[in-house]
């Protein structure tokens, strides 16, 4: 000690202490020394291996020589163990994956894995240097799951597809957890574009479905569930991993828009669903479902196609009265305000308003012929009168209400026109002169294509309310005076157009419980050449109250969908002109290509411009003087004021 501390420090400054020359001769002569070297590794390796084959082995003893080589320095624990040992454990593990390959099926293989992964980390916690964990960790992931991630998830029979297909959540979980690992290169990108191109495919197989074609609430169910099925899966295998809730995202925006009739199936199903609400449902579980319609109203590239048909299944649902719930109804709008701003939802909101302002029009129509009745003089046989700017009139017991909807807000088109039955065009002419006594400036256009009645119907077997449309009550009307009549007599009597006329007698006269009428010769089609029609003395219903031809959101023809898109296509214009304008204003002088990329850019929250439109609009700016070629580009425009 003397010697150590005092004597070599004063007299022979570069010599080793003790410990240290002790250590250095140590390695140098035994440890490194050839026969001994290559013997320890082959020893310990072999233990090791034998460890991991299922036997038992003197830990301890293993543990005394690791610690040996990690006292004698880091480079001699790496160098003379460490990497022999990593190599012999590569091969090891490269021929136990052969081996599971062929006797495994995936699950079965991931689970090996899973524990061969904890195995070598609680061996090296218990014999070997820290150092080692994350090296060996890292072999194990290499030649276990990172050489073989493609022929994993490919397996036949127990691969991605089926455990997806089989909501093999635990599996899938463990699956996510060992990809995840940073010894497998691309695993998580390799299980991403599988349930990617997993989702793709359904998606696509069921948009295009036949079946689903015919009931677009089944449509948008089935949409749904597969997307609650992803969700969950997301939630609880692969812990909400955002780039796999992206690939989800990719995957319904590609294949919704693949039908162009997405949009109006979630508006048929969003109609069907504020009709009829949920049955036993809480206002927790509605608002759970308003907010899945949104999610996929999102994925969805024409937002103004749903707009258009959500208008006009609205229009229905308020002018019929049919809607369960007042609050769900905001409830949506405001989640389409949240989502599209004040401007898509503006004209929206302008028919609720009408809606509420009708029902304050009517409350004062009531009163104002409660007072003309109040005061009328009573003359022999005279019936109730009212006078509107004026004039009196009789109502003839006829409870009237009207809607008075605002040009522009409402997507109804100018209605043609019918003639209506004489005691009811009293009562119009009424309001009319009440309404436009109290407001200056305004024309009244009646929408009897819009319109409902309640009619009192007396049959020899009992008596019954009929609700029907106004065509309809039209209809019937007539029969008042006659028992039977034509198809021509009729259409020359109502002028009802063509087509509503058809439906509006198949709806009397064909459907089985509600065939106030009789056709004949009997038949489901309106021949109007052939039919007459009667009134059906034998018609008998369990029900005193029988809706007929109720207005209810239905599919459209080919040529209503045709006329439909044409609608959509012109709104777009002025809209595409606009944002054009826009841009140039802004930057003054604009190639076509940057002009085309601008504009998608700013109408994709509403619909997806196609260029060959955008260019059509460009050239009728430039017929207008909005905009000019470059004398010598002919591709770059210039704006002008």
């Amino acid at each position: 000690m003397y010697m150590d501390r005092t004597y070599v420090v004063q007299n022979a400054p570069d010599c080793l202490p003790v410990h240290e020359l002790g250590l250095q001769l140590w390695k140098e002569q035994v440890v490194r020394a050839p026969r001994i070297h290559d013997r320890l590794n082959s020893v310990l390796l072999d233990m090791i291996s034998r460890e991991r084959g299922g036997e038992s082995v003197d830990r301890g003893l293993l543990r005394s020589a690791t610690q040996m080589l990690s006292d004698l320095g880091s480079s001699v624990y790496c160098d003379d163990f460490e990497r022999a040992f990593l190599g012999a454990s590569g091969e090891f593990f490269a021929a136990e994956a052969q081996q599971l390959l062929a006797c495994c099926d995936c699950p079965e293989y991931l689970r090996r894995a899973e524990a061969r992964l904890g195995e070598e980390v609680e061996r090296c916690r218990a014999y070997l240097h820290p150092s080692s964990e994350a090296r060996i960790t890292q072999v194990v992931e290499t030649e276990l799951l990172g050489r073989h991630v493609g022929v994993l998830l490919e397996m036949a029979d127990s691969g991605l597809v089926p455990m997806l297909q089989h909501d093999r959540f635990d599996d899938l979980g463990r699956l996510y957890a060992l990809l995840k690992r940073p010894g497998v290169a691309n695993g998580l990108a390799q299980l991403r574009a599988g349930m990617g191109a997993l989702l793709r495919e359904t998606g696509r197989a069921l948009v295009s479905d036949p079946e689903c074609a015919r009931d677009p609430t089944d449509y948008v169910q089935r949409l749904l569930q597969e997307k609650d099925k992803y969700d969950s899966l997301i939630a609880r295998s692969f812990v909400m991993d955002k780039t796999f809730q992206n690939a989800l995202t990719a995957a319904y925006e590609y294949f919704l828009n693949l039908n162009p009739r997405s949009p109006e199936f979630i508006s048929l199903f969003v109609d069907d669903f504020l009709r009829k609400g949920l049955k036993g449902a809480s206002e927790e579980d509605q608002e759970r479902l308003l907010d899945k319609v949104m999610m996929l109203f999102r994925f969805l590239q024409e937002k103004d196609v749903f707009e258009k048909y959500f208008k006009q299944h609205l229009a229905k649902r308020l002018l019929g009265g049919r809607t369960v719930s007042d609050d769900a109804e905001r409830s949506f709008i405001v989640k389409l305000k949240t989502e599209c701003g004040y401007q898509f939802t503006s004209k929206i909101e302008g028919m609720f308003t009408d809606v509420r302002t009708s029902r304050d029009t009517m409350a004062a129509f009531k009163a104002h012929l409660e007072a003309a009745r109040a005061s009328a003089p009573r003359g022999d046989g005279a019936g109730p009168s009212a006078g509107g700017g004026g004039e009196g009139v009789d109502m003839g017991g006829v409870e009237l209400g009207v809607q008075v909807l605002t040009t522009g807000s409402w997507p109804t088109p100018s209605g043609a026109h019918c003639n209506l039955p004489a005691e009811l065009e009293r009562c119009c002419e009424a309001f009319r002169a009440f309404y436009l006594s109290k407001q200056t400036g305004r024309r009244l256009l009646w929408q009897t294509n819009m319109g409902s009645a309640d009619l009192r119907a007396h049959f020899p077997a009992a008596k019954h309310e009929l609700n029907v449309s106004t065509y309809s009550m039209c209809i019937l009307l007539l029969f008042n005076g006659a028992d039977a009549l034509s198809y021509a007599d009729i259409a020359f009597q109502t002028a009802i157009p063509r087509p509503d006329l058809k439906r509006a007698l198949q709806s009397l006269a064909c459907v089985k419980g509600k065939n106030v009428l009789r056709k004949e010769p009997p038949g489901k089609d309106v021949d109007e050449l052939l039919d007459v029609f009667h009134f059906n003395e034998s018609f008998s219903s369990k029900l005193h109250k029988v809706k007929i031809g109720t207005v209810a959101a239905q599919k459209e023809s080919e040529p209503e969908k045709a006329e439909t898109r044409q609608r959509i296509e012109d709104d777009r214009k002025p809209q595409i002109e606009a944002a054009i304008v826009r841009i140039m204003k802004a930057r003054r002088v604009l190639d076509h290509n940057a002009i085309v990329s601008e504009v998608t850019k700013q109408l994709s929250g509403r619909f997806m411009p196609n260029p060959a439109v955008v260019k059509k609009r460009i050239e009728s700016l430039i017929e207008r003087e909005f905009l000019e070629r470059d004398r010598t580009d002919r591709k770059l425009y210039r704006y002008l004021a």
